[in-house]
Order: structure tokens, then C-alpha cells, then sequence
């Protein structure tokens, strides 16, 4: 039954206040069950609990575990990262996407470092200040470092929460988001934040997934969605996502052993990593009219080139967008002037820039480029 924008509504046969019979359940199967291996578990540096909040968002923990060690190694410390060429740091984000969170995890590094001798502020409210950290990232910060008794409310305590006390009050809308970080944290044992925070994370993670694996959970008989059989319909959305289809024809030019490259500096998409010349068309157009528009750009001249492929179709899957396309590669016999962002790059070089994953396919399969 919806609560809307009432208070959540339990039955368990367990005392009537969750926040004395919850933690204590999900802490027992943290300590006895719980071994799902994370290099930041435990951590107290402020900086790693934060780099490896901000690689999480929008990435499974599977291949974040790698681009988290490959920081830390190259910049073992806040300091290092603020210091450093941004060009450098957008390369070991490469394939991570959502690259709005890298450049926010630079500026950041300099405003403390610049601002505040690279020290994190230590209270909630002032972490969640910061540029790119929001109410996860700075609960996460909060509790896992200043031990500050703060929720983190991410998408596993989202499902767990919702089934195991019959929560139904939408999560993609503004209200849930409300319900769910009250009852949270009013869960959270003040003594043990940190611990409760990433227990319930995992226990989220690793049973009671969107498909759970209910023989292995602890909460069976309290369980509202398993009683209700309503584990699958729990937790509620109501918005639709649209998607936007794109459709892009990468040339890919080449002259004298070098191939031209320029940097994406307008907003949306891969913001500020490198791409080939760019023609966007919709509908899809074939080789032939994408050759027409390579000349009308002034990009080459009548016949001063020789084709050299076309690619197949690459594509790739974002939040609210999936782009397809192909890539034209054309060699010159004699080279144009082309804008001023366009840069010139030996096939030797052209690894040492960041891509997005899109191009990235392509730069992976054509080993001539590489």
C-alpha cells in the first residue's frame, strides 16, 4: 500500500522499533558472512574513502576496484592529484565514463589543497559543500572517517530498505529520496556508523540484489516483500528514462604519418577528451554522403585523398542517450588548414590522449593507429 508522504509503516514480529533489532542483524551477517574484498574497506583516509566514492558512482565495484588502485598509485595522496597534468588524470579515467565526475574530482583537489592544505573538512554538511559530493559521498566521508552517525542511501540500501520493511514510496522522486534517508538514519547505530553504512551496502550488494538470493539473508522472517511476495516489484520507480539516439561519423584523417585529433570543449557528453573530425547525422547517411560533407567542411580537397576504411557500426550505451556509428579513415595526399583546435598526432603518440570509450573501440581494433 503507497504511504506517499506519510511515515513507512512496518509488521515484523520483532520489537516494534527496527532501529533496536536491524542493526544487529545485518552487523552479525557483516561479521560472519561479509567477505566481499574492496581495497577501501576500513579506510580512514579521507582522500581514498573519496576517490573511491566518486569511481563508484555509476561504476560496479568490479571494474572499479582496478581504476581505484591505478590512482592511488599515480597519485597516492591529494596533494599529487591537485599537482598534476589534467591530461594525465583524464587518461586513467579513460573508459570510466561520466566524466563530469572526473573533472570534478579535479577541481576539487585544487580547492583544497589550495584553500585548506589539502585537509577534507570533517561534518557532513560542510564535506557536502564541496563541487561533484552530494548527500551519498559526504555521508560516506562522513561516517567511514569522522565516524559521524550519517546514512549513506545509495541504490542497495534503496532495495533493501524498501523490501524488508514494505517501503513504497517512490525512489526517483524527491519524497522517497526524503523517507528513505530519515528511516536510515534512524536505523544508523551512533556508535558504529561506519560499520553499519557499508554492512548494509554489501549486504545490498551481495544478497539482496535486484534478483535477491533469499536463502542467504538474514531478515527472512521480517521480510515485508517476501511475506507479500513483492520482492521483485520493490522498490517502486515511476519515471521512464528517454532515450536519445545519435548517430556519428568519425573521419579519421591521416597525412604523413600523423592523424588529426581535436579536444571536445563544449558541455555534454566526454567534456574535454580528445575525438577524430566529427560529423553528427540523423538519420544514419551513407559513405558516399559522408564524404560530400567531409568536402563541404573544406576538411580535404576534391580528390586529394584516397579512402582508406570504413569502419563497422561501434556503439555505446549512456544514462539517457546511446550513440552508434562508424569511423571513415582517409589518407591525404595533400593537407588542409583545418581549425585551430585541431591537433596533428603521430600514430606513436595518440595513445598518451584520453578518449571516450566510443573512439576507444575503434583505437583498439584498428592496430595500424596504435
Amino acid at each position: 500500500m503507497p504511504i506517499g508522504a506519510h511515515k513507512p509503516r512496518f509488521r515484523t514480529p520483532m520489537s516494534k522499533k527496527p532501529s533496536t533489532w536491524f542493526p544487529k542483524v545485518l552487523i552479525k551477517w557483516d561479521n560472519e558472512n561479509n567477505d566481499r574484498p574492496m581495497p577501501w574497506r576500513r579506510e580512514k583516509d579521507p582522500y581514498k574513502v573519496w576517490l573511491s566514492e566518486v569511481i563508484l558512482q555509476q561504476t560496479r565495484v568490479e571494474q572499479g576496484v582496478k581504476y581505484y588502485e591505478n590512482f592511488i598509485a599515480a597519485f597516492p595522496n591529494i596533494h599529487a592529484l591537485a599537482n598534476a597534468p589534467e591530461q594525465r588524470i583524464f587518461k586513467l579515467w579513460e573508459g570510466l565514463g561520466y566524466y563530469k565526475r572526473c573533472r570534478n574530482l579535479i577541481d576539487t583537489a585544487k580547492h583544497l589543497v589550495s584553500d585548506r592544505n589539502g585537509k577534507f573538512p570533517d561534518r557532513y554538511e560542510e564535506i557536502k559543500k564541496l563541487k561533484g559530493i552530494g548527500p551519498y559521498t559526504a555521508a560516506a566521508i562522513a561516517s567511514f572517517v569522522f565516524h559521524e552517525p550519517r546514512a549513506v542511501v545509495d541504490g542497495n540500501v534503496f532495495r533493501v530498505l524498501s523490501r524488508i520493511f514494505g517501503i513504497e514510496t517512490p525512489i526517483d522522486q524527491v519524497e522517497g529520496k526524503r523517507v528513505f534517508t530519515a528511516f536510515a538514519n534512524k536505523l544508523i547505530p551512533k556508535h558504529e556508523p561506519a560499520l553499519f553504512n557499508q554492512a548494509i551496502m554489501d549486504f545490498g550488494a551481495v544478497v539482496c540484489k535486484p534478483v535477491p538470493n533469499c536463502k542467504l539473508c538474514p531478515f527472512t522472517k521480517y521480510c515485508s516483500a517476501l511475506r507479500n511476495d513483492n520482492v521483485l516489484r520493490l522498490p517502486v520507480k515511476t519515471k521512464k528514462v528517454t532515450i536519445q539516439r545519435r548517430w556519428f561519423n568519425y573521419v579519421v584523417l591521416e597525412y604523413r604519418g600523423k592523424i588529426a585529433i581535436r579536444q571536445r570543449v563544449t558541455k555534454g557528453i566526454w567534456h574535454n577528451l580528445f575525438e577524430f573530425l566529427l560529423i553528427e547525422s540523423r538519420p544514419r547517411i551513407t559513405t558516399d554522403a559522408v564524404l560530400e560533407e567531409i568536402k563541404k567542411q573544406g576538411w580535404v580537397g576534391q580528390n586529394g585523398f584516397e579512402l582508406k576504411s570504413v569502419s563497422p557500426i561501434f556503439s555505446q550505451q549512456l544514462s539517457h542517450q546511446r550513440i552508434e556509428g562508424r569511423f571513415t579513415r582517409l589518407k591525404l595526399t595533400s593537407k588542409h588548414l583545418l581549425s585551430n583546435d585541431v591537433l596533428w598526432v603521430s600514430k606513436r603518440d595518440i595513445n598518451q590522449f584520453a578518449f571516450p570509450k566510443f573512439v576507444k573501440q575503434y583505437l583498439e581494433q584498428e592496430h595500424s593507429l596504435r
